[in-house]
C-alpha cells in the first residue's frame, strides 16, 4: 500500500507541480501481459515462471528539455496465479525512469526510456498479519531491486489523446523465485498530454 501511495504521489507531482517547468506531461494507463522464460535448468533451482497473467498499471512523464525528461509507472497483475500449484501470489513492477522522445510527424512520437525500480511479489495467506503500528496485510513481500529498459510508439487519435503499443524489458536482480531474472512486459497504455506544441 505504501508503494501505491508512492507512486500515487509521483504521479500528482508529475500533473500538478513539473508542469510549471516541464514542457509537457503525459498520463497514461494501459494494459498487456507478460513474457519470461520457462526453464527447468535454472541457476536458482526454481522452475517457476514469471510469465503469463493479464497487467494492468498507469504511468506518467515529464518532458523538462524537449526531448528529454522523466518517466514513472506501476503495472501489477490483476489476477493472482498459484506458485508451485499451491500459493497465490501477485507481481508488481513500479520504475523510475529517465526518458526520451523523437517526434516524428505531428501525430507519431517514439520513446525510449531506461531506468530502475522494483519487483515486489505478493504471497497470499489466510490470515491476516499486523505488526506494532496497526497496519494488517494477508500477504508477505519478497522485493527485488531491477532495471528495465524499453519504448513505445505514441500514436496521437484525437488532438492530445493517444495510444501508446509498448514494451518493457525487466531485469531482476536475485529472482530467485522464479527460473528467470528476466521478463518482458508487452501491451498498450491510453494517455493524455498536457502542454507541448503539437
Amino acid at each position: 500500500m505504501r508503494k501505491l501511495i508512492a507512486v500515487g504521489g509521483l504521479l500528482w507531482v508529475l500533473a500538478f507541480v513539473v508542469p510549471v517547468h516541464a514542457q509537457q506531461v503525459d498520463l497514461s494507463f494501459g494494459g498487456g501481459s507478460l513474457f519470461a522464460p520457462s526453464n527447468n535448468n535454472s541457476f536458482s533451482g526454481a522452475n517457476e515462471s514469471l510469465g503469463g497473467g493479464t497487467y494492468v498499471g498507469f504511468g506518467g512523464d515529464a518532458l523538462i528539455k524537449k526531448h528529454i525528461g522523466v518517466q514513472g509507472e506501476l503495472f501489477w497483475r490483476t489476477g493472482q496465479g498459484l506458485y508451485q500449484s499451491q500459493v497465490p501470489y501477485r507481481p508488481l513492477f513500479w520504475d523510475f525512469n529517465g526518458i526520451y522522445v523523437a517526434r516524428l510527424s505531428k501525430r507519431v512520437a517514439a520513446e525510449a526510456v531506461a531506468g530502475i525500480g522494483a519487483e515486489s511479489l505478493r504471497f497470499y495467506q489466510g490470515a491476516f498479519n499486523c505488526d506494532s503500528y496497526g497496519n494488517c496485510s494477508n500477504y508477505v513481500s519478497s522485493n527485488h531491486f531491477m532495471g528495465d529498459f524499453g519504448g513505445g510508439i505514441k500514436l496521437y487519435v484525437f488532438k492530445k489523446v493517444f495510444v501508446r503499443p509498448e514494451v518493457r524489458l525487466y531485469l531482476v536482480k536475485n529472482n530467485v523465485e522464479f527460473n528467470s531474472s528476466l521478463a518482458v512486459r508487452y501491451g498498450a497504455s491510453v494517455g493524455y498530454t498536457f502542454g507541448g506544441s503539437r
